[in-house]
């Protein structure tokens, strides 16, 4: 693998970022769902504060692959855990070992921030990608969903009027969230 390079995103990769979101998009058939552009990648991954962190793979000198991920945690093992937003290889590098590559060096990572785990979401029809996760040792969260409130529905439930003591505690309910 010495045609192999992996590097920290830096300011000026914004471009190179997006390509890379819009390939992963058009081989998940989400295209139609992308909305950012390059500014919104620059204050994602470079803004103060920065919000997430990209690694691009390289092949031979040429962009190869990239990952873009951040931290959450869990409560319940009170430990932060790195969340793997995106990964992508292009179609022509596959199988050279980039992807296992850049799963490896997201492990050293996540182990070096005294995170507990590794977490991301993946297609349900996506059998390659299901299949090298396996490989690498990764396993489904069962019984567990993931919920989603976005657009109209999010501005509608913060424009929601609650209780003071309800607002500032929170109700218990929805407290189970998955990122556990």
């Amino acid at each position: 693998m010495s045609g192999l390079a992996l590097r920290p995103a830096v300011p000026g990769d914004e471009a190179l970022v997006l390509g890379f979101v819009r390939a992963l998009a058009e081989y998940e058939k989400l295209a139609h769902q992308v909305r950012a552009e390059e500014a919104d990648i620059r204050r994602l991954l470079f803004g103060q504060p920065a919000r997430a962190e990209a690694l691009i793979a390289e092949w031979e000198g040429a962009p190869a692959g990239f990952a873009l991920w951040y931290y959450s945690v869990s409560s319940f093992d009170g430990r932060p855990k790195l969340y793997v937003e995106d990964v992508f290889v292009a179609p022509e590098r596959r199988g050279k070992g980039i992807g296992r590559a850049i799963f490896t060096w997201l492990a050293r990572r996540a182990l070096a921030e005294g995170c507990g785990r590794m977490e991301w979401s993946v297609l349900d029809w996506n059998a390659p990608s299901i299949a090298f996760y396996r490989s690498i040792g990764a396993r489904p969260r069962e019984g567990w969903t993931l919920q989603r409130l976005g657009g109209a529905a999010l501005r509608a439930l913060a424009r929601q009027d609650a209780p003071a003591s309800e607002a500032e505690a929170g109700t218990g309910a929805g407290q189970q969230d998955q990122e556990r």
